[in-house]
């Protein structure tokens, strides 16, 4: 299926881009998440019409999440969890966990925009995670997990 994009998706284009991909993944997704629009005349007419607008949308968004990358970036945040004497955590620490301490400290993000490259914490110690706030704005900050003894 041929699509207009009306967002930057990573992997797939930028905005105003007509891409073809697989009905299930336009018809389920990328549609109903308001990103794309079918490929129709009337929709690119739709579109080039809108185009202006429709960027300077990107622009503010790409703006506003490199302001908030740069208020996080280098940040820790400390979380603790039961541990063994051996440091293991008795369950783990997700991307749940940290995007619920970062609302508290009045960062608006996701628990989608954590990235644990390694999946969940399950040791006590310093970890580094990437927060993706925008396709181009990715920014590192550092778990520290402490274990508490039960």
């Amino acid at each position: 299926m041929q699509i207009i994009l009306l967002d930057k998706i990573a992997n797939l284009g930028g905005l105003g881009e007509i891409v073809k991909v697989k009905d299930g993944y336009a018809r389920n997704f990328l549609i109903p998440s308001g990103r794309a629009r079918r490929a129709t005349a009337a929709n690119k007419a739709e579109f080039e019409a809108r185009r202006a607008e429709l960027e300077k949308q990107a622009a503010d968004k790409l703006a506003a999440s490199a302001a908030q990358g740069e208020k996080l970036a280098g940040k820790t945040i400390k979380l603790t969890q039961k541990a063994g004497v051996d440091g293991r955590l008795f369950g783990s620490v997700t991307n749940n966990d940290i995007a619920d301490e970062l609302k508290k400290q009045g960062f608006e993000v996701l628990k989608s925009q954590v990235r644990l490259p390694n999946g969940p914490i399950k040791t006590v110690g310093d970890t580094t995670v990437a927060v993706s706030l925008h396709t181009d704005v990715v920014v590192e900050i550092t778990v520290s997990v402490y274990g508490e003894t039960a």
